[in-house]
């Protein structure tokens, strides 16, 4: 690795340690997202390329992503929309499993377009914070 890439690789890490430290859990959600579709993104760039090392990194890494998402849900009382998620998190883990196994981008795009409409409500249901009164 060259070593500005490496410098930004670190300065990104370094970022998203600090972010994570001072997040609420609702924008710590949102993190695990762009972190997934990040890892989308770079595995169909590896699948590209060739990169089958890097492809089959991060595709792994999405599919660490999706487990943490499916250990977050709360079963009981998330009701009927945690269980349909289980499941919805189960499929995208199966989607994965074959996109590396396949070199599918098609697969990714799949997986990554249920992430931007789980994204997309999840962030719709953010409560507004209320100002510090002083």
């Amino acid at each position: 690795m060259r070593p500005a890439q490496f410098a930004l690789n670190q300065y990104r890490q370094t970022t998203v340690q600090a972010s994570a430290e001072y997040a609420d859990s609702h924008a710590l959600i949102v993190m695990l997202f762009n972190g997934l579709n990040e890892k989308i993104a770079v595995a169909k760039g590896a699948m590209q390329r060739r990169a089958f090392a890097e492809k089959g990194q991060a595709i792994g890494r999405a599919i660490e992503i999706v487990g943490y998402l499916q250990a977050c849900l709360d079963l009981e009382k998330g009701g009927e929309i945690a269980a349909n998620l289980d499941g919805l998190y189960t499929y995208m883990t199966e989607r994965l499993f074959h996109a590396s196994a396949k070199n599918d981008q098609s697969a990714l795009d799949e997986v990554g377009g249920l992430i931007k409409e789980i994204k997309s409500a999840w962030e719709a249901i953010r409560e507004p914070v209320s100002a510090p009164t002083v």
